[in-house]
């Protein structure tokens, strides 16, 4: 039986969280992980999907860690903020090495190596084959890299936003921990905010509800998952 397949979609918003950078530790780079979602991104660039890729910054430094540590709320989400700089780079080297255009904006200056973020440069950028790499968050603390995305996906226009994460989906228990937990192959967005399950933050979910921007939750490193959304086979868990 072949699988379920919707429309097919022309821009791609990628959400990645940092610790899916890091492996099953969730610390630092693997090269291997990297390599592969720069493969990914490639396949679907060669079929005419445009990609534009937020990145948080976990495996390095999370606003949280810098709380328990003793520093306020302010240093550590602006900590956390530089981490997704450093993680934006490290994709770009790698996807630069396999080929692939590849520009890096930044929600902050951070120095002539990054540009500063500009709507209109990414959607020309993004028209003209290019990957474009939003870091930075939406340049604000208290704001999460989830919030960033769900912006970034709303004012480029984009068609789906991609959560890639370690799990296959979005499930009613943490599936690590619960081997009978079940998994959510189709959630409303008021449903997500209701039973506020760990899929985005609220403003995250609020905003591509108000935008109608649909969002899937994959395992990244499941096969080509990119590629077989964008072609819209129906995998992980939607939220519409």
């Amino acid at each position: 039986m072949s699988p379920l397949r919707t429309r097919r979609m022309k821009r791609i918003l990628l959400k990645l969280s940092g610790e899916a950078l890091g492996g099953n530790q969730g610390h630092g780079f693997k090269s291997e992980i990297l390599k592969s979602i720069g493969q990914q991104i490639r396949d679907a660039v060669h079929q005419e999907i445009e990609i534009g890729l937020v990145v948080g910054g976990g495996n390095l430094f999370r606003g949280v860690q810098g709380m328990s540590e003793g520093l306020d709320r302010n240093s550590g989400d602006l900590m956390g903020m530089l981490a997704t700089v450093m993680n934006a780079l490290a994709l770009r080297g790698v996807f630069t090495s396999l080929g692939l255009s590849v520009q890096v904006q930044s929600a902050f200056e951070v120095g002539s190596f990054v540009e500063g973020f500009s709507v209109f440069k990414a959607r020309e950028y993004l028209s003209s084959g290019n990957v474009v790499i939003f870091c930075g968050g939406t340049g604000n603390p208290f704001f999460t890299t989830d919030s960033a995305a769900a912006l970034r996906a709303a004012e480029i226009g984009a068609d789906l936003l991609i959560k890639g994460t370690k799990v296959d989906g979005v499930y009613d228990k943490d599936p690590v921990t619960n081997p009978g937990a079940k998994k959510y192959r189709h959630l409303n967005y008021q449903t997500v905010l209701e039973k506020r399950l760990a899929v985005m933050d609220l403003t995250a979910i609020t905003l591509c509800q108000e935008n109608k921007i649909p969002i899937r939750v994959v395992d990244i490193m499941d096969g080509n998952p990119i590629l077989r959304l964008a072609e819209g086979e129906e995998i992980g868990t939607l939220i519409s």
